[in-house]
């Protein structure tokens, strides 16, 4: 700790323990003390720490070609986009390294698109985004959001994006009805994570979805935490029954190993991108391409979306039966939760933490007074009712 402090940046605030080695839903500190993950890197190590298929994978091709950059054809590549296609239905990937990088890929789609098939002005064209987001830390990424300290002296930001209210589809129906000709998407994601597990009202999605189809307006479903079965549907936008017209996806298709990023889009959008208008030196890279089919996999082969929807209603049951005056509401959707905290005196959600901590349970506050709440889903049911244990044990010492 009093090395990061001397030498490296100052942009993170991190709990103070020191991790060495994670194995499943757990992780154990320099001292060798157990704790359970509840964080899991913020949902990117969703198949749990050092999976074996996963590790074997990154080993397996580390043995025989790293990195070609795409100056080159490569056999791991084509692979990975043929099983992208079959998993997710559809037509192609694009593929990058980090959720920001599919963020900002999927914006640069969502434009040309709006340019080359919408035929909207260059100067004109508009992209429609929502309050309380977080999409990434890019310089054009932090113009959508409202948080100032993503976008505070930062500028000049970058132009074309109107933000309207989070679930709200009578705002977005709203913008459409004015700017609806020179918009060319909507962006959301399916639940507010970073905002603090925020879950919007049912068929929210869906109403937003059909006003896109009414206004020939792409919709962008920012899956990077939400997708992969974190919230008990391979992504979040299914629980709304919609396919939506570009997915973003990122963390746990790296399986928690390396970072991996993919946008997800059929002909009419992925085409209009031409040889030397997009790239990513590492972007579907032999590593990357052999550890996302394995993340994927894993994924299915152990039904983690099952667990997830399954742990998530016993977690969300058991929580909800925690007294305290600290807790102010219970949400989320799979295992993907978050409990609001009000402040008793001086103790806020960072001393929670911090006690839970020292009860063996990492989990991190967003916004100051909400904790979220996202273990592997490898957890057992065992495991859940342990982790309540702990969580209940710390609020009573809060006291």
């Amino acid at each position: 700790m009093d090395m990061e402090e001397r030498y490296g940046a100052h942009n993170y605030h991190p709990l103070p323990v020191v991790l060495h080695k994670g194995k499943g839903i757990y992780v154990w500190d320099v001292e060798g003390k157990k704790y359970f993950d509840f964080l899991s890197s913020y949902s990117a190590v969703n198949q749990g720490h050092c999976h074996p298929k996963i590790v074997k994978a990154l080993k397996d091709q580390a043995n025989v070609l790293c990195l070609t950059s795409r100056a080159f054809y490569s056999d791991a590549l084509c692979e990975y986009e043929k099983f992208m296609h079959d998993f997710f239905g559809y037509d192609r990937v694009l593929p990058m390294n980090t959720g920001a990088e599919g963020v900002e890929t999927a914006l640069k789609l969502a434009r040309r698109w709006g340019a080359v098939k919408k035929r909207i002005p260059n100067d004109k064209i508009k992209i429609i985004c929502c309050g309380g987001n977080f999409h990434g830390r890019t310089v054009t990424v932090i113009t959508m959001s409202d948080d100032p300290s993503s976008y505070a002296d930062y500028g000049p930001l970058t132009p074309g994006f109107i933000r309207i209210p989070y679930n709200d589809p009578k705002a977005l129906e709203k913008a459409l009805k004015e700017h609806g000709k020179e918009v060319c998407a909507f962006i959301a994601e399916p639940i507010q994570g970073e905002a603090g597990v925020f879950v919007p009202d049912e068929g929210y999605l869906k109403k937003c979805y059909d006003l896109c189809k009414k206004h020939n307006v792409l919709f962008i479903a920012d899956e990077v935490q939400t997708g992969i079965a974190r919230t008990g549907k391979m992504l979040c936008s299914q629980h709304d029954g919609i396919r939506p017209d570009i997915v973003i996806l990122g963390k746990a298709l790296g399986g928690g190993v390396l970072p991996v990023s993919a946008c997800l889009a059929d002909d009419d959008i992925m085409l209009n991108i031409k040889p030397g208008e997009h790239g990513s030196t590492f972007g579907g890279f032999p590593l990357a391409a052999k550890v996302a089919m394995a993340a994927l996999t894993v994924v299915k082969e152990e039904k983690l979306v099952q667990n997830a929807e399954k742990m998530g209603k016993l977690f969300r049951t058991e929580i909800k039966k925690i007294k305290s005056p600290f807790i102010v509401e219970v949400r989320g959707r799979g295992l993907l939760n978050a409990i609001v905290t009000k402040p008793i005196g001086k103790k806020t959600a960072w001393d929670i933490c911090l006690k839970m901590r020292d009860n063996g349970l990492l989990a991190k506050p967003t916004h100051d007074d909400i904790i979220r709440f996202a273990p592997p889903l490898c957890i057992t049911e065992a495991e859940i009712k342990k982790a309540v244990a702990i969580i209940k044990k710390t609020f009573e010492e809060m006291a």
